[in-house]
């Protein structure tokens, strides 16, 4: 029987991997925008610069998630295996140590012992894997859908400070990059922590704020270049 509850959890492994890309895409992006434009180069090679840093952004994003989530899938993998191994060479041991694992939680131990029977029955490694490993079906790892989450997501926030630039006037490019794109995160982190069923202006604030750091060091970077320039 199926309940209506919603849990955050059965989100978790996409919606941090399109949060992080979308986020990442957006401060990493504006930021060389604004760096590069502080540093006095014209639209075109703003633009460029955007440009470059959007396809290599989400390169980069998806081929790190890729590589760390095989990891984790890797090490799921191995301990199930291991487990597998362990209950086919001595099934009763492993029931005292699932039977355990329930004592440890508050049951009796007969109560303990006749749960991990029944449960053992009928899948035995899954049991073990979710009780004892802390693996789950709906944690899983998930490399190649983190991964096109990831470069996705990030390809996506990476453009809205390049749409800004075209279609902001060249004298106000800056502020326009920089006021939409704390925007962006803001209303970025809000979503997140709403779906995510967290406090929703403690994500966005704390966003928003490591975004405006960002921005502003890129900022006066490009403008101390500029001047030696």
């Amino acid at each position: 029987m199926r309940h209506g509850e919603r849990h955050g959890s059965r989100r978790i492994n996409w919606l941090r991997a399109a949060v992080l890309g979308a986020n990442d895409g957006i401060v990493s992006t504006a930021s060389l925008v604004i760096g590069v434009a502080a540093a006095g180069a014209d639209r075109g090679a703003v633009l460029v610069a955007g440009l470059a840093g959007l396809v290599a952004g989400a390169m980069s994003m998806a081929a790190g998630e890729y590589v760390s989530v095989s990891s984790q899938a890797d090490t799921e993998c191995s301990d199930l295996a291991r487990e597998r191994k362990e209950l086919e060479s001595d099934v009763d041991a492993e029931h005292r140590e699932l039977a355990a694992i329930y004592v440890g939680r508050g049951l009796e131990p007969g109560l303990a012992a006749e749960v991990a029977t029944q449960l053992m029955a009928k899948d035995a490694l899954g049991a073990h894997a979710r009780d004892e490993l802390g693996i789950s079906e709906l944690l899983r790892a998930r490399p190649i859908q983190a991964a096109l989450s990831s470069g996705a997501a990030f390809a996506v926030g990476a453009a809205l400070p390049l749409v800004t630039v075209i279609a902001s006037p060249a004298a106000r490019a800056v502020p326009a990059v920089a006021a939409l794109s704390l925007g962006f995160l803001a209303v970025l982190g809000a979503i997140a922590a709403r779906v995510g069923h967290a406090a929703v202006l403690k994500g966005s604030l704390r966003v928003t704020f490591w975004g405006a750091i960002a921005m502003a060091l890129t900022a006066a970077i490009g403008s101390a270049f500029g001047v030696i320039a």
